[in-house]
């Protein structure tokens, strides 16, 4: 669904109002949900799809390990959606491609619960998205997720920020508290670019409170329908000079059987 520009929403205003008279009107802005979820639309393709992610850390600018990931995103329900529709979530299943000694391994959302397979034991157990994968990134971290689907947002205001390419976005700056049990972080504190709904900054906060890590999202290109980022840079909260990288490739959209999303199905898969 389209969403228009702030401005010209009240540019708008203006103008019919002084055609009526001169009478005033203003438009209000969006609403925190609205934002979150045309921002979820701009970072997410709303349909089946599989991507490549690799997976980089650096320690003072020299990379240190990387990781390979493929990465099946299935929407729940995907039916027509409505104003009134509530958010829908996906379902991911994402495959180890490299390093060798990991290749094969498996790890499963499946609605509220995630599990990783190995195929040496042929096991599968219950694990956490904050589990670490590598460097700053957890398991949560390379999900398809919709924000708007595990959070309850409030805008707390607007604000000029710099980008990862320190070039200037007017944004809103968003708090999003978890909602659901199925949320990966306490709360996020969100920026959202105003003119184009593209997220630009996030900082995940810990039960406690505390700051874990800063993510920025970069390399905006065309990807399946809409201009998205396609590069992640997560940084230590407490240590700066941690950086993992996760960059976004090969992007296809595919139907996705129903059975891949199963914890039973696990030891029989294989991408096709």
């Amino acid at each position: 669904m389209f969403i228009p520009r702030a401005r010209g929403l009240v540019a708008g205003a203006v103008i019919a109002g002084l055609a009526q008279g001169g009478t005033r009107a203003v438009a209000a802005p969006p609403s925190a949900r609205t934002i979150v979820e045309a921002a979820d639309r701009a970072r997410n393709p709303q349909q089946s799809f599989r991507t490549t992610l690799t997976l980089v850390t650096y320690r003072g600018g020299q990379a240190r390990d990387r990781v390979v990931l493929a990465v099946h995103a299935k929407i729940e329900d995907p039916l027509p959606v409505t104003p009134s529709s509530p958010p829908r979530q996906f379902k991911n299943l994402v495959r180890y491609v490299d390093p060798p000694r990991d290749a094969g391994k498996l790890v499963l959302l499946d609605a509220t619960r995630m599990w990783f397979y190995d195929p040496a034991s042929k096991t599968s157990v219950r694990i956490s998205a904050q589990q670490r994968l590598v460097g700053q990134a957890s398991d949560g971290d390379v999900l398809t997720v919709n924000l708007a689907h595990d959070y309850t947002p409030t805008v707390l205001g607007e604000e000029t920020i710099k980008d990862a390419d320190h070039q200037d976005r007017r944004t809103w700056h968003l708090n999003l508290v978890a909602a659901t049990p199925e949320a990966v972080y306490a709360h996020l504190d969100y920026w959202v670019e105003q003119d184009t709904f593209r997220a630009i900054k996030a900082k995940f906060h810990s039960d406690s409170g505390r700051l874990l890590k800063i993510a920025y999202y970069r390399k905006f290109a065309e990807v399946l329908g809409a201009t998205r980022p396609t590069e992640t840079v997560i940084i230590d909260a407490v240590d700066a000079s941690l950086v993992t990288t996760v960059d976004a490739s090969d992007y296809r959209a595919q139907e996705l059987p129903d059975a891949w999303f199963q914890r039973d199905y696990l030891p029989r898969f294989e991408e096709e």
